[in-house]
């Protein structure tokens, strides 16, 4: 796992200036790369490639990037794993054509590939998460690649006279042509979802590769896309299965290869583990894969309703893992939030950033590399939103519309009346954890006449038209998304392919990259191996969602493992009480930040709806939490990119 940057320059640079803005603009990573530095630049063509080093596999010099293929063709910089390196498609497949390896860093093994079997044949055959820059010198041609689902950040972009690329756009900063605009659409999409969806990013001229594509550009910067995998064309190609024993035994087998896989390392490794299902899964392989016990990481709170923390003590305590538990206070915080636009240097607003950064910082103490459960929710339906939209989708034809309506105030009344018998009914009757808030949500959704804008109101935290009083924009990111997952067989298969392609990649791996990052920490994710993914897509819908019910097969997998009883329980999620330390510690930091003056300065071009529900949140009237979360990180993202 590495940081990696740099430029091409249609301007005539001495030898010493390309290496040094390079070395400065590596710099601004380090954090992603702190083991070593290394830099290669072509005087000729302008080029410059930098490095930042986290050493992983092969902490030897023949590890050492960038990496120049055998012939000299081929020059690399990556970042991230190919876990099948060693495996018969690759290392073996290439000594038998007669390549002669240095050390045994996968590396070494994707340049001999790319030189033997071309760019896109090499790269069909790489099995984990990787973004790299490779120049052919015989072609004068740059080559931009992400992995299949996006788990490693990939951006680039022409200002001026010079490409740019690398992993975070912090590492631009350094280079004198840099003079980027803020995208008024990305930030209008970003109050929509507190992520920044898609291959946009803040900047105007910035994007970020499409994950399972290249991006080549010729001297002149003419630009061409390739794919060598799309996730809609992997669901729209796979076989149900027919038999149930079937895909659970074929599922559990690909899972136990993927999670053996990404245990490869030469440095220290563990894994986060929440008491969740997903994650709790991915420990109970590794530590039938490991005789020593695995050393595993949680965050609990002080705070009873957000705690989690004893669930994932009772699995550790089952699998018998050397456990780790740090428990997250207001203070803790107060103390981290100041530096999260230091490693999140795009606008980002997930809160569940500030828990995943933490545990990221403990588990540092003790390994290098950390697996995880992210994808479980979105390839085996086990977001909420999956069962409440599938089950209103459902039943909101045989409502009448008047209604419909007439239901919407007395929703919002029994979800601000927690106590009384209405409200604990419906929590019973829907397993909901956080009902009162998501009674408000679902009376929302009542109103809706159509599967695209019933999906897409769950994921709204701003209507359309406050998203565009606020900012003169409207949204289109989400349109063009669900218009390419109409192939989907079923409602809840298209809901899983548009998290896959949108949530997925904009909010999790964004969260996971950066926090585990920020602190020099390699996360894995077996569940997003895209052989897991293409099992996932096999799988018949009763093996997913089932009388209200999500992620059936992982259930049975991991039910032999880990008795029922210590995950059977509603979905929570990794959430924060951000609810509580706005109305607490961080009021004073969030009033002055959300203060009319600040949010007109930041081209805010209506702050009434930001305004409205500040009060209604201060005043207790309600829980604006995560939208209010939202305007706050883009505000202190601006204060801070402004100084």
């Amino acid at each position: 796992m590495c940081g990696i940057t740099g430029f091409w320059t249609k301007d005539r640079w001495e030898h010493t200036k390309l290496e040094k803005t390079a070395l400065a603009m590596s710099e601004k990573i380090r954090f992603r790369g702190p083991d070593s530095f290394g830099l290669w630049v072509d005087d000729e063509a302008g080029l410059a490639l930098a490095h930042r080093r986290l050493s992983i596999l092969d902490l030897s010099e023949a590890g050492h990037q960038p990496m120049v293929s055998p012939s000299g063709r081929y020059v690399i910089t990556f970042n991230g794993e190919v876990y099948n390196y060693n495996t018969m498609a690759l290392r073996p497949h290439l000594e038998k054509a007669g390549y002669v390896f240095k050390g045994h860093s996968d590396t070494e093994v994707m340049l001999a590939a790319i030189e033997h079997d071309g760019l896109l044949q090499a790269i069909k055959h790489f099995r984990g998460m990787f973004a790299f820059a490779v120049f052919d010198r015989h072609e004068r041609k740059l080559h931009l690649v992400r992995d299949r689902v996006g788990v490693k950040p990939l951006y680039y972009g022409v200002i001026g006279r010079t490409l740019f690329f690398g992993s975070q756009c912090r590492s631009f900063y350094p280079h004198p042509e840099w003079n980027p605009t803020l995208s008024q659409s990305a930030r209008a999409e970003f109050l929509a979802y507190n992520y920044i969806p898609g291959d946009m990013s803040v900047y105007r001229e910035i994007q970020k590769v499409t994950p399972g594509s290249v991006i080549s550009f010729d001297a002149d910067f003419n630009q061409t896309q390739s794919f060598y995998w799309d996730m809609t064309a992997s669901y729209d190609t796979a076989t149900p299965f027919q038999n149930d024993k079937e895909a659970i035994d074929q599922l559990h087998e690909t899972l136990r290869a993927a999670v053996r896989l990404r245990m490869i390392a030469d440095v220290p490794l563990g894994a986060f583990l929440s008491g969740g299902m997903d994650s709790s899964l991915v420990v109970a392989l590794m530590q039938e894969a490991n005789a020593a016990p695995v050393k595993t990481f949680t965050i609990g709170f002080q705070e009873d309703r957000f705690n989690e923390a004893h669930y994932a003590e009772a699995v550790a305590a089952h699998l018998k893992t050397d456990h780790h538990t740090f428990y997250l206070s207001s203070k803790d915080a107060l103390d981290i939030i100041p530096s999260l636009t230091d490693f999140f240097d795009e606008p980002f607003a997930d809160s569940s950033q500030i828990p995943t950064y933490l545990v990221s910082k403990m588990a540092r103490e003790h390994v290098t590399v950390a697996l995880s459960g992210d994808g479980g929710d979105e390839f085996f339906a086990g977001y909420t939103r999956h069962r409440i939209c599938e089950k209103l989708w459902r039943y909101l034809g045989t409502v009448p519309e008047g209604l419909r309506k007439r239901l919407v105030p007395l929703m919002k009344h029994t979800a601000h009346s927690r106590y009384n018998i209405l409200h604990t009914m419906i929590e019973k009757a829907l397993h909901l954890s956080h009902p009162a808030d998501k009674l408000i949500k679902l009376s929302d959704l009542l109103c809706t006449n159509s599967g695209e804008s019933l999906f897409h109101s769950t994921y709204l935290l701003w209507d359309e038209k406050e998203i565009h009083q606020m900012t003169g924009q409207s949204l289109q990111h989400f349109k063009n998304v669900w218009e390419k997952t109409k192939s989907a067989r079923t409602f809840t298969d298209q809901m899983q392919l548009c998290d896959a392609l949108m949530y997925l990649e904009g909010d999790i791996l964004t969260k996971v990259d950066r926090a585990s990052m920020a602190h020099s920490l390699e996360a894995r994710e077996p569940l997003l191996d895209h052989h897991v993914i293409e099992r996932a897509w096999r799988l018949p819908m009763s093996l997913k969602l089932q009388g209200g019910i999500g992620k059936i097969a992982l259930r049975r997998i991991l039910e032999q493992y880990v008795p029922k009883n210590l995950i059977d329980r509603p979905k929570q999620g990794f959430g924060v009480p951000i609810a509580q330390w706005l109305r607490g510690p961080l009021k004073d930091w969030a009033m002055e930040l959300m203060s009319k003056k600040h949010l007109e300065e930041n081209g805010f071009l209506d702050t009434h709806p930001i305004l409205k529900r500040l009060d209604a949140h201060m005043s207790f009237k309600h829980d604006r939490s995560y939208s209010l979360w939202g305007i706050l990180m883009y505000q202190a993202w601006q204060k801070k990119y402004n100084e």
